[in-house]
């Protein structure tokens, strides 16, 4: 089991900017936010395209919090694996950047969006998606 994640170089700035722009709370809460946001995307990541570990590390603790399990079966669910595969880390740490460069393209474009309406605006499409399914 890991102990640690920590995001590309890259998004050691985004994950800082996205934190003061949504003001949802501490940069974990972002993270979080971008894991869920890139999952929901449906796509699958390849483990050969991981990009560098440069940027902001997270203990699993302070990262997850007591929520630690559902996010790893989240990410296993979708990759179909088990939560102690060994290659689940550098999934969680694929859609953390991969999440945080989705959420940055996007709220770069829509400059008065604050981050509760964004939240709002994002559990709207969800359910609907839900509905209409």
């Amino acid at each position: 089991m890991f102990t640690h994640i920590r995001t590309s170089k890259e998004n050691r700035e985004v994950v800082a900017k996205l934190t003061r722009r949504l003001n949802l709370g501490a940069e974990n809460v972002i993270a979080r936010i971008s894991l869920a946001h890139s999952l929901s995307t449906e796509r699958k990541m390849k483990l050969t395209d991981i990009e560098n570990s440069g940027g902001k590390e997270y203990s699993k603790a302070v990262l997850f919090g007591h929520y630690l399990d559902y996010y790893l079966g989240m990410v296993a669910l979708h990759y179909g694996i088990h939560i102690t595969d060994k290659d689940l880390p550098k999934y969680i740490k694929m859609h953390i950047d991969d999440g945080l460069q989705l959420l940055n393209e996007e709220l770069n474009k829509r400059s008065n969006i604050d981050g509760y309406d964004f939240l709002v605006e994002k559990i709207e499409i969800g359910l609907s998606e839900l509905i209409d399914s």
